[in-house]
């Protein structure tokens, strides 16, 4: 099996991709178009689930052509030739001796297919993009070259099957909503205008259209296929159309109509002779438009090589501009492999968690855990709009410390489920203050905790377990006051809001239950009894960050803090903690205090009072878990139980099945310094020993129960191996690299990276473009790329831990835990990156060839300005503020051997 290989750009080429299945690639622009194309140009395209231009696609509809875009060529008069090898004929040869060369070029985020016929003499080419700008369509560039010997004459067609209408009519009233279908042909094309949007609910009038334009300056269509039926003919199929070989059917031309079929962009051009070594380029637009006259304006204006050439240059300028963080180590792979994981967060912004193949479900929009977690990566990529876009983030948190968990197309709108259904993630709580946390020490911005905004109100209520019978949607989706006004809360106490219910919210092992679910969406079937250790260990630690940042405060002069009445209950109560029932009941006793309205009253706390409850929160649970979760196998191996079913019973141990383990157990037990750095060593062997199998990727997400467990999830009914059961988990497997690394243990933090890194470039077993996927299932194959939550973490890994930029209260440290390997040939290393608005590059430089553990930083260096003072340990952010930003500022980074003429 063919391996790609980089250019220097970051873009990669991979001969033969048409060999391997399920391969795809993003196409997108922020303006909302999303698609994907395979080698052969099969995919979809859409602006959201009731917009789908092409028709809509899984994973396993990828092996339909029923789905791909398609240019053909007649050639003299006999012979027909698809140029994306989607023919009866090409399909049929495909692995044979004789087949056809293809190569594939890609970079961001742009697609190139070439394809070579040696038996007939033709080359085609097809560069696909979408445009960096507000134009909402996609754009192709057919290229046709002679490579023969004697001239031939080609009959060109451009072939895109036009679905027009939303998702849910895949099956659902498929052939009703074509009825709904208003075809014209015009000049340069095809448009579609369905009268409904069909919804049995309510149906509504139309407000998109959808068409595609072909040409290329003078050259028009000549021929036009506007309906299914029109192009295949009957009998026929996409792979074997009879419109380009039988004479019988007769094509539309501009002005025609055609209405209540299914839609078809076939457009035919003149038949042109190319003589040996010419080639001839033809420009396919597809899109959206709001009426005939906008698709019109701006498809047409692509219409021309000059046009496609400038589009395509801009938006690879766009792309290199948004990708502002690079990494140099000595492994030029890794440096380009990362390039691409920084690209993923933004395309998770784009597509959600619902648009591509692999990720079809939902209906569009990520989810709570979603938005927090990528906000790491924006802060450390984009941080322009990021204290406005968090401050809109808290007003989806309830009163209860709930939250909704769908994020609405609107910055700031929020929606209680993708499903309507009540539903609390226990984890939820803790992701805001981890994003809060690392914008206030990249800004120093302590003040942001004091902002008010208001509270999500919907039906749910007392954290999922009732609902509020007296609101309504007249209410609004604010919670109110008694007097029915907006009650407006700080951050802080958003935050707190979410923490103090937390700690409350226990079972009967008094850890915080597991309700819905936690990080592990598949853990979903323990409503009752199930507890999460894990993440009550991680709430333990935000508890103290909290009480780190209202420390701050007070040292700002901040000496009280202002909070909600109602809280008072959740902040008077340490007799309580070793006892679940008490802190069941001080939590239902604030729930219904909260349920429908709130008094608008407040009380003031001194915040070293505030600090020493959330501390004392903190080391109860830290204390707690060491003494009642540390397990062994009996023999060597010892690590921390994770769970609770829904029978009370212990997850994780000795099992007459065998040892059961599971890796978010340690990971946050680790992160949230709940383990001990002893207890840590002897974690790392464990998961060395029952969830580490190198050949597939590294640290699976658990190990075999052997059973399908009714009493904890719907993840045990998956095949072992397979996603939330078992696979290598790369969110969870970065987050255990993150983990390690913040505790010291670096060189068991890069075996994680490193394993998942080396196996994402192994095509012949990853079997995925460059960056990381969301899992490796059992085979070790790729499984939903693009759109994971393990890109930001990995970002955020190397950036704060690996290369340590670090900021501090808005200043800039220099924190490396780079090993010796990491270094290239002159012992160097580099990262660009973005702090405070301005543009860095860092070089470390390592001239002894020390490792991790015997160097520390000696020296900083740079052209930083008068106010810069060099062999400082730290850059002030004056110093930064007082910096252009629009340059790129090199600063060097002298590492030395520990103990020498220390001055930090």
């Amino acid at each position: 099996m063919e391996k790609f290989c980089f250019f220097d750009d970051g873009s990669f080429y991979l001969n033969q991709p048409d060999q391997v299945s399920y391969l795809y690639f993003p196409l997108a622009n922020v303006e909302g178009v999303m698609s994907s194309v395979t080698p052969e140009l099969s995919g979809d395209s859409k602006t959201s689930q009731n917009t789908f231009l092409l028709s809509p696609v899984s994973s396993e509809d990828l092996h339909n052509n029923k789905s791909s875009r398609n240019f053909w060529c007649k050639i003299n008069g006999t012979s027909i030739w698809s140029v994306t090898g989607r023919s009866a004929w090409q399909q049929a040869q495909k692995f044979s001796r004789d087949r056809e060369e293809t190569r594939l070029e890609a970079g961001f985020l742009w697609h190139k297919i070439t394809r070579i016929s040696k038996a007939l003499g033709l080359k085609g080419i097809i560069t696909s993009f979408v445009p960096a700008n507000h134009d909402q369509v996609e754009l192709m560039k057919v290229e046709l070259t002679n490579i023969g010997a004697e001239a031939i004459t080609l009959e060109p067609a451009a072939a895109i099957p036009l679905y027009c209408r939303s998702a849910d009519n895949i099956r659902d009233h498929r052939h009703v909503t074509s009825l709904l279908h208003r075809i014209e042909v015009l000049e340069r094309g095809i448009i579609v205008n369905p009268t409904l949007t069909f919804d049995e609910r309510g149906h509504k009038i139309n407000e998109i259209v959808y068409g595609v334009l072909g040409g290329n300056g003078d050259i028009l269509p000549s021929k036009f296929y506007p309906t299914v039926d029109s192009f295949i003919g009957e009998g026929g199929s996409f792979e074997n159309p009879r419109a380009l070989q039988d004479d019988c059917l007769k094509p539309m031309k501009a002005g025609d109509r055609i209405d209540g079929y299914e839609a078809f962009g076939g457009l035919g051009f003149e038949e042109i002779l190319l003589q040996p070594g010419e080639s001839k380029a033809y420009i396919i637009v597809l899109g959206y438009g709001r009426s005939k006259e906008d698709f019109i304006a701006y498809g047409e204006k692509y219409l021309s090589e000059e046009a496609y050439d400038q589009a395509f240059e801009e938006m690879k300028v766009y792309w290199k501009r948004q990708l502002n963080v690079r990494f140099e180590t000595g492994d030029d792979n890794f440096n380009h492999w990362m390039h691409w994981v920084t690209i993923q967060p933004i395309l998770r912004r784009i597509y959600g968690c619902s648009f591509l193949p692999h990720h079809d479900y939902g209906r569009g929009g990520r989810g709570w855990r979603d938005l927090w977690q990528d906000c790491l990566a924006l802060l450390l990529m984009d941080p322009r709009e990021v204290r406005t876009m968090l401050k809109e983030n808290f007003q989806g948190v309830r009163m209860d410390g709930t939250n909704a968990t769908i994020i609405g197309k609107n910055r700031g709108e929020f929606i209680a489920d993708r499903n309507n259904i009540t539903r609390v993630w226990m984890d939820h709580g803790v992701w805001p203050l981890i994003t809060t946390h690392l914008y206030i020490q990249q800004s120093g911005d302590i003040e942001f905790l004091l902002e008010k905004v208001p509270y999500f109100k919907d039906m749910q209520a007392v954290r999922g377990e009732q609902k509020d019978t007296l609101w309504t949607e007249e209410q609004g989706k604010t919670c109110l006051t008694q007097d029915n006004k907006p009650y407006l809360g700080t951050i802080l106490e958003h935050l707190l809001m979410q923490h103090l219910t937390a700690f409350y919210d226990v079972g009967e092992h008094n850890h915080i239950r597991l309700r819905g679910a936690d990080w592990n969406d598949a853990l979903d079937m323990a409503r009752d009894k199930g507890e999460s250790v894990p993440f009550t260990a991680l709430y333990a630690s935000n508890l103290e960050t909290l009480a780190e940042l209202i420390e701050i405060l007070e040292a700002k002069g901040f000496t009280t803090i202002e909070l909600a009445k109602e809280m008072e209950v959740l902040l008077a109560n340490e007799d309580s903690y070793g006892d679940y029932k008490k802190r069941q009941s001080i939590l239902m006793e604030f729930c219904m205090s909260t349920k429908h309205k709130v008094s608008g009253e407040t009380i003031s706390i001194s915040a070293k009072t505030l600090s020493n409850i959330l501390r004392g929160m903190g080391q109860f649970i830290k204390d707690y878990i060491r003494n009642t979760e540390w397990i062994s196998d009996g023999k060597d191996a010892f690590w921390f139980n994770g769970y609770y079913d829904n029978l009370g019973q212990r997850v994780e141990g000795v099992h007459p099945s065998g040892v059961r383990m599971m890796l978010p157990s340690q990971v946050f037990t680790i992160m949230s310094g709940t383990a001990t750095d002893e207890q840590v060593k002897l974690i790392t062997k464990a998961a060395d020993q029952y969830l580490y199998t190198r050949e597939i990727g590294g640290y699976r997400l658990n190990a075999d129960f052997k059973e399908v467990n009714l009493n904890l999830g719907r993840m045990f009914g998956f095949a072992y191996g397979h996603k939330e059961n078992g696979a290598v988990f790369c969110h969870m497997a970065v987050m255990y690299a993150y983990a390690l690394y913040s505790r010291g243990f670096v060189k068991e933090g890069f075996k994680v990276i490193d394993t998942l890194y080396s196996h994402s470039m192994d095509f012949e077993k990853s079997k995925i473009y460059p960056g990381i996927p969301e899992y490796f299932d059992e085979k070790g194959r790729g499984m939903y790329h693009y759109l994971t939550g393990a890109a930001s973490w990995l970002m955020f890994t190397l950036i704060q831990q690996v290369f340590g930029i670090v900021g501090k209260m808005g200043d800039l440290t220099f924190e490396p835990k780079l090993l010796k390997c990491q270094f290239n040939e002159d012992n160097r290393a580099g990262i660009a990156f973005d702090f405070a608005k301005r543009h860095f590059y860092v070089e470390y430089v390592n001239e002894e060839g020390l490792d991790y553990g015997e160097y520390q930083v000696k020296k900083i260096a740079g052209n930083l300005g008068e106010h810069f003072t060099e062999n400082s340990s730290v850059i002030k952010r004056e110093v930064i503020e007082n910096l252009q930003s629009d340059q790129v500022y090199k600063i060097t980074v002298t590492l030395g051997r520990k103990g020498e003429n220390e001055w930090i």
